[in-house]
């Protein structure tokens, strides 16, 4: 059985570019829980999934070979999440975090999330929501409910800085694993 690592962490942390690169340094899949969350519909991120559906698509995609998963399956996902060998968490800033979003959602989407565009309004919800998750008392995705999920966790978790290098990032994650890899454990 290959590597199995979940990397969480609040929006704009960078975990989906530490999974794609985490796992092509593994030669593993990289999967990503927002391709499975959100239905492909136009406009993207506007019809969910179900958890039942969710949980199917990435049990199917999650092969014995290994695989990293980014993003969060907060709340919905742990079925998938038996046997991990790694949870990498990474945090940042609000104000970087706030800072990257703005710059991925512009560069992805254009004039669709400015003034008058299609996705305006969902948009600036998705800004709304992203900016509360350091708010302890945040009802949704939080680091208060990261931070609690972490702390029932029996494997290993890598706490690191989503400011640093994604090639750090890297090599911390692949020394983390390291024991693990040795002993085929």
């Amino acid at each position: 059985m290959g590597p199995r690592v979940y990397i969480t962490g609040g929006a704009g942390t960078g975990t989906t570019t530490l999974g794609r690169a985490l796992a092509g340094e593994l030669g593993v899949a990289h999967l990503d829980t927002d391709a499975f969350y959100w239905a492909p519909v136009d406009p993207p991120y506007t019809v969910k999934r179900s958890v039942s559906e969710r949980l199917a698509l990435i049990a199917a995609a999650q092969g014995p070979e290994g695989w990293v998963l980014s993003g969060s399956a907060d709340g919905w996902g742990d079925p998938v999440l038996a046997g991990l060998d790694l949870v990498i968490f990474l945090r940042l800033p609000t104000a970087q975090r706030m800072l990257r979003l703005r710059r991925r959602e512009q560069a992805r989407f254009g004039a669709r999330v400015g003034p008058g565009g299609d996705m305006e309004r969902t948009h600036r919800a998705f800004l709304d929501w992203a900016s509360s998750y350091d708010d302890p008392y945040f009802g949704g995705r939080s680091l208060h409910r990261h931070l609690s999920w972490l702390s029932t966790r029996s494997e290993p978790v890598l706490e690191l800085s989503g400011a640093v290098t994604t090639e750090a990032q890297v090599e911390a994650c692949l020394g983390a694993l390291a024991p693990r890899r040795v002993t085929g454990g």
